[in-house]
């Protein structure tokens, strides 16, 4: 990836966030991962995309509520080891996202995770990663460095800062490197929180979402799954999730639907999501009694 030239010290403007429309049980605002744009204007739960999903759109699609942008930097690290879409074509994307489609919460920065097989390279299931043959720390910097180009370059868009490491003081780091270069996290609407999708069960990746909540940042947890959710989801401002899907692929599609399964199914994701709020509620409430 192609870094700025000058890094400067600035405090970057954080993004305004939309007035609150939607019910947030306990507090959280929870985001259905899918690749299906359409959806957008067909149901007003916030929904979680990608942006070379949304930026094919040939035509206006307005959403009829509320959306947050994925840069897909999983996948382009999963596949090429870096970043294939320059920062300046990145904003392009996210600037014709936001006209065709209407303003997005928020969009996530091109940030740089820290799983061992996105470092390392290796095989999962039916997915190969080259590897970036990086450090942990340099993907801190980069990410870090990528945010505070982004935010040159657009100041005008919601896109947000990202935590990337692996233990708690790596996450700290990071968090020191932003405010090192004057980004002032506690101010940020939202602070993506990297590489704990598959730690988030665990006793490390509640540590790690433990310490940044309490240094004051509103959190946004990407990639949570339903156990991750029941153990720290009060500690975060919001989630997203696609553990939706992998449920319905596993199981026989609803009774009437004529498909082989609901794993690309909007009713079937608003049942799943409608069931993990009431758990996640009940589950609080019983905390707050006993």
């Amino acid at each position: 990836m192609t870094q700025p030239a000058v890094i400067r010290r600035v405090i970057p403007r954080p993004a305004r966030e939309l007035p609150d429309e939607t019910a947030r049980p306990g507090g959280m605002r929870f985001y259905l991962t899918t690749h299906k744009k359409h959806w957008l204007r067909e149901t007003s739960v916030p929904l979680f995309l990608k942006s070379e999903h949304l930026a094919s759109a040939v035509k206006p699609l307005r959403s009829i509520g509320r959306y947050a942008v994925d840069s897909g930097g999983f996948t382009e690290l999963q596949r090429y080891g870096r970043w294939t879409r320059t920062p300046r074509q990145y904003v392009a994307d996210l600037r014709r996202i936001w006209e065709h489609i209407g303003p997005y919460d928020w969009a996530a920065g091109q940030d740089w995770m820290c799983e061992d097989l996105i470092i390392n390279g290796g095989t999962a299931g039916p997915l190969t990663f080259v590897g970036t043959r990086l450090s942990v720390a340099e993907h801190r910097r980069r990410t870090v460095h990528n945010f505070l180009e982004l935010r040159s370059l657009a100041p005008e868009l919601r896109i947000i800062p990202t935590l990337q490491g692996r233990t708690v003081p790596d996450y700290h780091a990071c968090a020191d490197l932003y405010e090192s270069y004057g980004v002032d996290l506690r101010r940020e609407p939202i602070v993506g929180l990297g590489s704990v999708c598959r730690l988030q069960s665990t006793a490390e990746g509640a540590a790690i979402v433990t310490a940044m909540a309490a240094r004051g940042f509103q959190l946004h947890g990407f990639g949570f799954k339903t156990l991750g959710l029941a153990k720290v989801g009060h500690l975060l401002s919001s989630a997203d999730s696609a553990a939706w899907s992998i449920h319905a692929r596993n199981r026989p599609p609803m009774p009437g639907h004529t498909h082989k399964n609901c794993a690309n199914c909007l009713p079937y994701a608003l049942r799943w999501r409608a069931r993990v709020l009431a758990g996640l509620l009940t589950s609080q409430e019983g905390s707050s009694h006993a």
